[in-house]
């Protein structure tokens, strides 16, 4: 009964745990110009390990992406993959659900990589749609507005990423 107790506990644990994480990403594509180059981009994202389904609106160049549930989201490799097809990033919103996530000064960590967000005016909790401003997610405007002239220097450890809601 005891064991039976403990694995109740732990399995209830782990549910709690997969909660907080990266859950979709809304990005849209600057460049394409036919439907064979938004298929060959689409293909590449999907086969990301951390991509679970994807859909694209053609007409307004957007990919609404979903990630897989407990796999860490690399968003580097996404725009790697965008990049590498001779496209850009227009803009990067990213959905996070903040369960049992510790903010602390408007920054949290996930698998090694910290996220600040830089205008957040009430507490961060349950699902918040976050736009990623640094370069190579958003346009120079938009970088620059969020984070001047001189951005700060990577952390030691892991990637800095720099989030408006």
């Amino acid at each position: 009964m005891k064991t039976l107790k403990v694995y109740i506990i732990l399995f209830i644990a782990t549910i709690t745990v997969a909660k907080a994480q990266f859950t979709k990403a809304e990005l849209q594509v600057a460049g394409l110009t036919c439907s064979l180059c938004a298929n060959s981009t689409e293909k590449a994202i999907k086969a990301l390990p951390f991509v679970s389904e994807i859909k694209p609106d053609l007409m307004r160049n957007i990919y609404n992406i979903t990630f897989k549930e407990g796999v860490p989201v690399d968003f580097e490799q996404i725009t790697k993959k965008i990049k590498s097809a001779g496209f850009f990033v227009n803009y990067f919103k990213t959905t996070y659900n903040f369960a049992n996530t510790t903010v602390a000064e408007n920054a949290f960590t996930v698998g090694g990589d910290t996220y600040k967000v830089l205008n957040a005016d009430k507490p961060l909790n349950g699902e918040v749609v976050l736009t990623i401003v640094d370069k190579g997610f958003a346009p120079n405007s938009v970088s620059k507005k969020y984070l001047g002239k001189n951005p700060e220097a990577p952390a030691a450890s892991g990637k800095t990423y720099h989030l408006a809601i």
